[in-house]
């Protein structure tokens, strides 16, 4: 009976403990986050070059903090890696100029960045003729 009563205040104990070391995580998550709602986050610069990892500062109040960011090495470096536009399709060759045009809206600002509504983007027209005879005999 003893043996009994032994095991079960060792059980009780053991669930007690658990049950505080849970409650110490939940409590350091919340010591760790910030109460300021209010942050100001500037541009993604990289660590090397001009694409790439790198980091971001914030600052609210008094407060500051870096998060890791990255710039896609393949990005349009015009708008900044901060501006995301949803494009057009491309439009005709102009012959005058030897270029096509699309325009992009602004789809989403992140970070706050301060993005242009339209922007507009030109490339040379292709000097190749496609043909659709490929893959036919």
């Amino acid at each position: 009976m003893q043996v009994q009563g032994l095991l079960l205040l060792l059980a009780l104990i053991l669930l007690a403990a658990t049950t505080e070391a849970g409650k110490n995580k939940k409590e350091k998550v919340k010591k760790d986050g910030s109460e300021c709602e209010d942050w100001r986050w500037g541009p993604c610069v990289p660590n090397s070059k001009d694409c790439g990892l790198g980091y971001r500062e914030g600052t609210c109040k008094d407060e500051s903090k870096k998060l890791k960011c990255k710039i896609p090495c393949n990005w349009k470096k015009k708008f900044g890696a901060d501006c995301k536009y949803k494009f057009e399709s491309w439009g005709g060759c102009s012959a005058q100029t030897g270029v096509k045009t699309r325009s992009g809206i602004l789809k989403k600002a992140l970070y706050n960045a301060q993005c242009e509504e339209i922007v507009y983007v030109t490339k040379p027209c292709s000097s190749k003729i496609k043909s659709k005879s490929k893959g036919q005999s």
